[in-house]
């Protein structure tokens, strides 16, 4: 069976030159995709998923989410809230970090319990939130879990969103317009999937062929993850446009609109001594 062959902190590196080489900011899906390809992953590492049982993230998803957090409390990343992600100052200033550094640094402010696995210190958190909120979303009726969908299009600009999920059209499950700016409209056509695999390059292909002609837009919205092969198909030259959204993409969208998912900052206290004040007195 196929294993990651690269644990959080050796992560760190990639994170930070795949930052550099998008001009200094990305989205998560844009970090992980360039890391894959500066490490040049194989994609059978790239898509396993962090927990079979539960679906959702990939191993990779789920390491990188960890590297961005180290990194963030390191002062080399910062987030906009929105999913995005951009290099500090001190970020730009600086080509690499000290892996070791950035670990003991991020457990002395947090003081976060570690555990040993077989290859390396692992962050030991009982579950994060992204894998609670898929869990409770997995457990959704198939009603709730469309209109779910259909309030968090509405939230995102869509209006007349229409759910068709039941009436066994070519795995289509609704459509909507999409408002930009009150100016320009698009007719997308969408497939939610409560998934806990991988969506694979063969169901992109039958979503396309079921919305060639009918919209100007399709989005794949699923739980779990799509494989490269899924993405490359989706992203395909001459192929009509196609959006996919995975499962950490869906959560930190309801957590950006706040649906369903509170949020509360805690400050906290870091406490220094000042040895050289001591000694002059």
């Amino acid at each position: 069976m196929a294993k990651l062959d690269y644990q959080y902190d050796k992560l760190m590196n990639p994170a930070l030159t795949a930052l550099k080489l998008l001009g200094g900011s990305g989205t998560n899906e844009e970090i992980n995709r360039k890391v894959v390809e500066l490490l040049n992953i194989p994609t059978e590492q790239a898509d396993i998923l962090h927990n079979s049982k539960r679906g959702g993230l990939t191993e990779l998803e789920y390491r990188l989410m960890w590297t961005r957090t180290y990194i963030k409390y390191y002062g080399v990343l910062e987030s906009s809230g929105k999913g995005v992600w951009s290099l500090t100052t001190k970020g730009k200033s600086i080509d690499k970090v000290d892996e070791k550094e950035v670990v003991r640094f991020f457990r002395n402010r947090t003081k976060i319990v570690k555990t040993t696995t077989e290859k390396g210190d692992e962050p030991n958190k009982t579950v994060r939130w992204q894998e609670e909120l898929l869990e409770v979303i997995h457990q959704m009726s198939a009603g709730g879990f469309e209109r779910l969908i259909q309030r968090l299009l509405r939230e995102s600009g869509f209006i007349q969103v229409e759910v068709t999920g039941r009436t066994g059209d070519g795995g289509i499950d609704g459509h909507g317009i999409l408002r930009l700016s009150g100016l320009l409209s698009f007719h997308v056509i969408f497939q939610a999937k409560k998934w806990k695999g991988s969506i694979g390059a063969s169901q992109i292909r039958d979503f396309r062929g079921a919305m060639v002609g009918r919209a100007d837009k399709g989005l794949f919205i699923t739980t779990g993850t799509f494989t490269q092969a899924a993405v490359n198909e989706a992203t395909r030259d001459g192929a009509p446009a196609l959006d996919w959204v995975d499962g950490e993409e869906l959560v930190e969208k309801l957590k950006q609109l706040s649906l369903g998912v509170r949020t509360k900052k805690i400050e906290v206290e870091q406490v220094s001594i000042d040895k050289d004040w001591f000694k002059g007195i």
